[in-house]
């Protein structure tokens, strides 16, 4: 896949976190320029890509804010992908889950994947060099198989969301060659993960460069078909 992306704009929401930073590299090794969106200004500050030639980070961006995902995407060069990572993990029992809860959960994962979606489709069919795109989303075990999500019904609800987001946009915008795809994956191998769940086998787990590499190249101009698809990523688990 060496120089897939040459000359390519993709935007990696979420692109400083662990999935997100091995997205970011694998996609630079190709030729891409990332355009990453980030809330936080101490999340440029770690991010190790920060200072590259091709890597452009937006501070102050609020995804679920809908006036300012539409200005971070109207000013972006020709765009030909969108990875859409960013979101937020919570889990309770049903009881102990209140509105704002639930409502977090669906603004973080279902409404982000919604806005940048949106706005990405918007931006290709205005400014794309290239015909068609490409979109990939991140939903989750849980949103494919609803019965992983016992005591986490607010998460797996706002994935399933995406799961259905990315079927019926993959049918919506198949005519323009704008593909959608999203993988789902089990329990990330990541240091975060390692430490909440010390005891846990950890080989079993993806690792975030495996799941990387499906992310890479379902939102390439090599995948010339897949579109619609929710890719399990769950390693051995």
């Amino acid at each position: 896949m060496t120089g897939t992306y040459e000359g390519r704009n993709v935007v990696v929401t979420g692109g400083t976190g662990a999935l997100g930073s091995a997205v970011v590299g694998r996609l630079l090794g190709l030729g891409a320029s990332c355009h990453i969106p980030v809330f936080n200004a101490d999340e440029g500050a770690r991010f190790e890509f920060t200072g590259h030639a091709r890597t452009h980070l937006s501070h102050g961006i609020d995804l679920t804010d809908e006036a300012a995902v539409s200005a971070f995407f109207d000013a972006l060069p020709a765009l030909w992908a969108s990875v859409h990572i960013a979101g937020g993990f919570a889990m309770a029992p049903l009881a102990d889950t209140t509105k704002d809860a639930f409502m977090g959960q669906m603004s973080m994962n279902a409404l982000t994947c919604f806005l940048c979606s949106r706005e990405a489709v918007k931006i290709m069919r205005r400014t794309g060099a290239q015909k068609g795109g490409r979109i990939v989303n991140v939903a989750a075990r849980p949103g494919l198989e609803p019965r992983q999500g016992s005591g986490m019904a607010a998460y797996a609800a706002s994935k399933a969301a995406v799961v259905a987001m990315t079927g019926a946009l993959g049918e919506e915008l198949a005519s323009e060659s704008i593909w959608v795809n999203a993988v789902a994956p089990s329990i990330l191998d990541t240091p975060g993960n390692r430490a909440a769940m010390p005891d846990a086998n950890h080989e079993d787990w993806p690792k975030v460069e495996e799941v990387a590499e499906t992310i890479v190249h379902l939102a390439s101009p090599e995948n010339g078909a897949a579109r619609g698809a929710v890719v399990p990523v769950y390693g051995k688990m």
